[in-house]
Order: structure tokens, then sequence, then C-alpha cells
């Protein structure tokens, strides 16, 4: 089969699939016509293929990924942030706070954000499940969130 035939004979079920990835005709129409650029320089390759239109298929998915992990890193907006974001926490309250979390759960915090390891190698090392890892950074990032609301309320 020539790519032109290809084209005018899979072309409308090529589009139904674009539309179904990303929810709108001018997406989709993008999305087949990139996807056929691609496959149209190889296409004698490609049409020697068991299906050429899963090939093809496949191409639309993996540039419909390519294209939403870009708009995903892009956060478009029409105001200028006001300024910079400044932790209102110094390093010392943080580590005092730390501090009064039972042993285990300051482990997995300190192991998961500070030495920046996996949960897999933290089990390992506290000698405990995965599971248990990530129950107890659980329980302590919302011991951790809690304080501050009971200590605003203890002051007013």
């Amino acid at each position: 089969m020539e790519f032109e035939d290809f084209v005018r004979s899979r072309g409308s079920a090529l589009l139904r699939y674009g539309y179904v990835l990303t929810g709108n005709a001018e997406d989709a129409a993008d999305l087949v016509q990139e996807a056929l650029l691609k496959v149209g320089g190889t296409w004698s390759r490609v049409r020697n293929k068991a299906s050429p239109e899963a090939y093809v298929r496949t191409t639309m998915a993996r540039q419909h990924i390519s294209w939403w992990r870009r708009r995903r890193k892009e956060q478009v907006t029409g105001e200028v942030p006001e300024g910079l974001h400044h932790d209102t926490h110094t390093f010392g309250e943080i580590w005092k706070e730390l501090a009064t979390l039972p042993r285990r759960q300051r482990a997995v915090l300190v192991l998961r954000y500070y030495e920046d390891l996996p949960d897999d190698e933290i089990a390992v090392i506290l000698g405990i499940s995965r599971g248990t890892v990530r129950s107890q950074a659980f329980r302590a990032l919302a011991t951790l969130r809690i304080r501050p609301a009971v200590l605003e309320r203890g002051r007013t």
C-alpha cells in the first residue's frame, strides 16, 4: 500500500483517534499531521510492518505525550508575579520541629527529603518495609502541617 492510499483510507480513523487523545478537533488534526509527517519519510520501512496503522497510532500517542509534557512545564499567565516568596521558617526552626517527631518518622523524613533517597533504600537502611516508610512519612508530614495551626491558636 502506498502512503497516499493509506492516508486516504485510514485518515479519518486516525483523526478520531487523535480527537480521543487530545480532546479537541484542532489539536487532533495537528497531531495526525505531525505523525504522518514523521512516518511519511520512512513509509517504505513502515508499510512492511504487520500493522502500519498501529505504528502510526503509537507515533501519535508518543507525540501527544511529548506535547503534554512541554505544556505542563509552561504556566502561561497574564499577570506578572508580585515578588519572590520567602519561607517564614528558618533552617533551625525546621530542625527543631523535626526533633519533636518520633525517631522513625524523623529518620524517614531526613532520609527522604534531606538525603534524597528513594523509599526502597530508606526501607533497607531502617530495616522496615517500603509501606512502613510511606506511612511514617505521611504521619510525620501530617503532624508538621497541623502544628502551625495549633501554635497560632495558642497565641491568640
